[in-house]
This record gives C-alpha cells, sequence and structure tokens, in this order.
C-alpha cells in the first residue's frame, strides 16, 4: 500500500461528493464523517514457545442509526485504524445500498495469522473477543468473517462471548460453522454475489455471458468462488492471481482443476501450479490482462493512477473493498470504463449474514435454494436502483451507488435526531 494512500480520507472525499449531488445540507451528514465509537485493545497472547506476545486490535462501529452495526474482523500484518475506519464505513453505505437493516462495523487484529499455530490463533481470537466483549451483540454489533478470519474463527468468537454470558448465542456472529448456527451458502455468499453483478452489468451492456473473457484478482473465498460460478456459467477466465503470483491462458484456465489444486492444502499457492498452455504472470499482468471483464477480489489500493490507464477491461466488478484508488477511478470513467462498485457488488456477504442473524434469532433454518434465491433478488434489486440512479443523474455507478447509501444513511439520522 502506498503510503500516501489513506483509504478513510478517500471515503470522506466520495460521501462529499455524493451530498453534493444530493444537495444535502451539512448538518444532515455531518456526523456520518466520523464514526461512532473507535477501539484499540492491546491483546497478550502465550505464545506456544512459552513467551508473550502482545498484538494490537481495532474495533470501529461507524453508524447504528439504521439498526446493529456489522461488519467483519480482519486479520493481517498490515492493516491499522485508517484502514478499519473505511471498512466500517464501507460496510454502513454497503448495508445501505442493499436495504438491510444494518449500519456499519469493522474489526481487525495486526497479525500475520499464517504465522501462528492453531492454538495461538485460537487464544488470540479469545482474548480480542474478550477485549471488544463490551461493544458486540446480537443487537448491538455483529462481526463477520473477513481476510485472514474464517468459520471457525467466528465459532470461537461465538463460543467465547456465550461463555461471557452463561448460554449459547449464535447470532453474536455471522459466517460460522452451519453446525452452530452458521448459514448454508454464506460462505459462497460474497462470490455469488459478484458473479450475479457481473452477469447483471453484461446484460445491461448488451454483452454474452457465453466465453465473455474475464481475469481475476485474489483467489480468495471471494475471488476463487466468483471464478467457479462464472466458469460454471460459461465464462472465459483467461487469467487469476493470488499472493504469489498469476496465472494466464488465453484459450481460458480449467477453474475446475485450479480450484482442487488450492484446496490441497492451506500451504498451496498459484506459483505452484502448472498445466498445458498455463504461463506465470506477475500481479500487475492480471489487472491488465486483454479481457472484457475485471474482477479485483484481493485487498483494497490495488487499481491506482499508475495502473489504471494500462487497464483493458471495459468492465470491473470490485470484488474486493476499496480496490480503486479516487485518482485511478478517475482515470478510468474518462477512459470509458464501467465500474460496478465494491459496496454494490460485494454485497451478497453481507446480505447473507443477515439471513444468519435472522435465522439466529428466529430458532429458523432456511434451505440453501431459497438463501440462494432470496439474495439474487436483493442484488438485483440494488443493482437496478444503483443503475436508475447513475443514469438519472448522469454519474457513474460507484457515485449512484453512493447516493441511494447517503440517501438512507442521512434520512435514518434525521428521524431519529441527536440524542440528548
Amino acid at each position: 500500500m502506498t503510503k500516501d494512500y489513506n483509504a478513510f480520507d478517500e471515503v470522506i472525499e466520495t460521501i462529499e461528493t455524493a451530498a453534493k449531488i444530493l444537495d444535502l445540507p451539512p448538518n444532515d451528514y455531518a456526523a456520518i464523517k466520523s464514526p461512532e465509537r473507535e477501539l484499540k485493545v492491546s491483546i497478550p497472547v502465550d505464545m506456544d514457545d512459552g513467551s508473550v506476545k502482545v498484538f494490537e486490535g481495532y474495533r470501529v462501529q461507524h453508524s447504528s442509526s439504521r439498526g446493529p452495526c456489522k461488519g467483519g474482523i480482519r486479520y493481517h500484518q498490515d492493516v491499522n485504524m485508517d484502514e478499519v475506519k473505511a471498512l466500517a464505513t464501507w460496510m454502513s453505505f454497503k448495508c445501505a445500498v442493499v436495504n438491510i437493516p444494518y449500519g456499519g462495523a469493522k474489526g481487525a487484529v495486526m497479525v500475520d495469522p499464517h504465522q501462528l499455530s492453531k492454538n495461538e490463533l485460537k487464544r488470540l481470537t479469545r482474548r480480542y473477543t474478550a477485549m471488544i466483549l463490551p461493544l458486540i451483540g446480537a443487537e448491538r454489533d455483529i462481526p463477520a468473517p473477513d481476510v485472514g478470519t474464517n468459520a471457525e474463527v467466528m465459532g470461537w468468537i461465538m463460543d467465547t462471548y456465550s461463555m461471557f454470558k452463561g448460554y449459547a448465542v449464535p447470532g453474536v456472529v455471522t459466517g460460522k460453522p452451519v453446525e452452530v448456527g452458521g448459514s448454508l451458502g454464506r460462505k459462497e455468499a460474497t462470490g455469488r454475489g459478484v458473479m450475479f453483478m457481473t452477469k447483471e452489468i453484461l446484460h445491461r451492456l448488451g454483452m454474452p455471458v457465453l466465453a465473455t473473457r474475464m481475469a481475476i484478482q485474489g483467489m480468495g473465498n471471494v475471488g476463487g468462488t466468483a471464478a467457479k460460478l462464472l466458469y460454471n456459467e460459461g465464462c472465459k477466465i483467461v487469467a487469476v492471481s493470488d499472493v504469489s503470483g498469476g496465472l494466464y491462458c488465453k484459450t481460458g484456465l480449467d477453474i475446475t482443476d485450479i480450484n482442487k489444486f488450492l484446496d490441497q492444502n492451506d500451504g498451496t499457492y498459484l506459483k505452484d501450479y502448472n498445466a498445458k498452455d498455463v504461463i506465470h504472470i506477475t500481479n500487475e499482468e492480471v489487472l491488465t490482462a486483454d479481457v472484457e471483464v475485471l474482477i479485483p477480489a484481493a485487498l483494497e489500493n490495488q487499481i491506482t493512477k499508475e495502473i489504471a490507464p494500462k487497464i483493458k477491461a471495459k468492465i470491473i466488478v470490485e470484488g474486493a473493498n476499496g480496490p480503486t484508488t479516487i485518482e485511478a477511478d478517475s482515470i478510468l470513467n474518462k477512459s470509458g470504463k464501467i465500474i460496478v462498485p465494491d459496496i454494490l457488488a460485494n454485497a451478497g456477504g453481507v446480505v447473507v449474514s443477515y439471513f444468519e442473524w435472522v435465522q439466529n434469532i428466529q430458532a429458523l433454518t432456511w434451505d440453501e435454494e431459497e438463501i440462494n434465491r432470496t439474495l439474487e433478488k436483493i442484488m438485483i434489486k440494488a443493482f437496478n436502483e444503483v443503475w436508475t440512479c447513475s443514469k438519472e443523474k448522469d454519474i457513474t455507478m460507484r457515485l449512484g451507488a453512493y447516493v441511494v447509501g447517503l440517501d438512507r444513511i442521512a434520512k435514518a439520522k434525521k428521524i431519529r435526531g441527536i440524542f440528548p
């Protein structure tokens, strides 16, 4: 990440632009530019070698105007408070865009989870949960998985919180294992939402889904799922990448074989994959591949002002949070690129998290077919609203999404007023 890049500053700049388009008085959105709560904690952990290591953790609640705060927990060595504030703000807007009754939050621990043993990771998670305990709860703030965390970590958080309460509270987190109240379809939900949005934008632009060439940056849960689903829809995935580098095949990669290879064990990366006609390329070459659709599904700040002019894809569907800087966004818009923004494109995860939470608090279980069908209905409705807004106001889809989201958050805040 470049030193002069501040994700939170860029979010605020976009909010200001959206407010001007809505002609909102400053009083109506002043509070939205600041998170409601920011907590920084130190997390001492007994390491396997007998030493004690202290990690830094965060939980930020951006807005609770539209309902309980909602947002993932990230384990990454380069995370910082400004990044968490930006991610929490994006969550508020994401929930507003798809119109589910949540506000936004985000949590993080500054740690490389791959450097910890499973027991160290468990102790870190339980201590972090205890430190943020006053902020979280099924009616207050509901964490979920993010970069570096998964269903197992959510199970530990749910158990730790439940032990403090003295009874099982499955609704305190989403993205849990199904056996302890997790929802069917949750693991694939973000990638499935990306697939729905990719198909929808192709449809709107009169382009076929079949054989459309695509490049996907990031083959984790989001990118890997999106790649698999789009491949199954007949798309031609010609380039993919992970932290180790990228793969390219002009006639299309065998995504089923690649996913099978990556699933063999946790230490397997694309750099180790070899197949006929597949060449190894750099991450930048994946972003700038000769394709119709680019899906950045890694970390934020990947498409910079240096990369933007080299991008050949006509359509960019943002599977990651904040993958495009404001400067790059401007360059891409001027060159006629169509961007389906992160707060719409990757909202599938929080939509199915909402379904999981509803199932938990009502003690119900939905089948996967119902979950996927309802997810598609909500995502397409949100796409239509953003698309219509962008056309009516002659603005980009990103600004259209922010206008839709800001309008809903500002109205909720105004209705509720300022206490006391």
